[in-house]
């Protein structure tokens, strides 16, 4: 998927109708669905050790992303509300950014890795790619937290409908905009 088709998270920037671009799925309960995800960047040093590279993790930045190719709202159901507790997905998942990032870099905290080649040039290649994989993996356990952090939100809002549980949500995204 190109960087255009990707939205960043941003603290003045609110999701639109247009935004939403997949056809909606009529085999599911749901009237919207945004895919939401963090990609990532990382910095991979090395140190040589009798000709042997280990490598370390460090700098390792999450941005929360919003897919407009995969994300949906029944034409239907196209209102106001549901546009807000959309964006209030894609809010919890900036929200819980922080957190998250602290939990991962705490993985890789002081740790060295070996890698595999057969000269320091291959080695670092071959650290790059595993950092990556490594990186991924963490990622990987977060976003089930994610995804189930995203179903309490819409249990305890019934999708928006409770609005007064809604409003406790917005409140907090409020917030969460006025700290960046």
């Amino acid at each position: 998927m190109s960087q255009s088709n990707v939205i960043s998270w941003s603290a003045d920037y609110f999701l639109k109708l247009y935004d939403f671009k997949a056809d909606s799925n009529p085999a599911v309960f749901e009237d919207a669905h945004s895919t939401i995800k963090y990609g990532y960047t990382w910095t991979v040093n090395s140190d040589g050790v009798d000709d042997q590279i280990k490598f370390f993790v460090d700098n390792i930045v999450l941005t929360t992303e919003f897919y407009p190719l995969l994300s949906w709202i029944r034409q239907s159901q196209e209102t106001t509300l549901l546009l807000k507790h959309e964006q209030g997905h894609f809010d919890l998942a900036e929200f819980l950014k922080l957190t998250i990032t602290e939990h991962i870099e705490e993985v890789f905290k002081g740790k060295k890795f070996f890698t595999r080649g057969q000269n320091q040039e291959q080695q670092k290649q071959f650290a790059r790619e595993s950092s990556g994989l490594m990186i991924a993996n963490e990622i990987g356990k977060w976003e089930k937290y994610l995804f189930d952090e995203r179903q309490e939100y819409d249990a305890q809002t019934n999708y928006g409908h409770i609005i007064e549980k809604q409003q406790k949500y917005d409140d907090m995204f409020k917030k969460l905009r006025n700290t960046l």
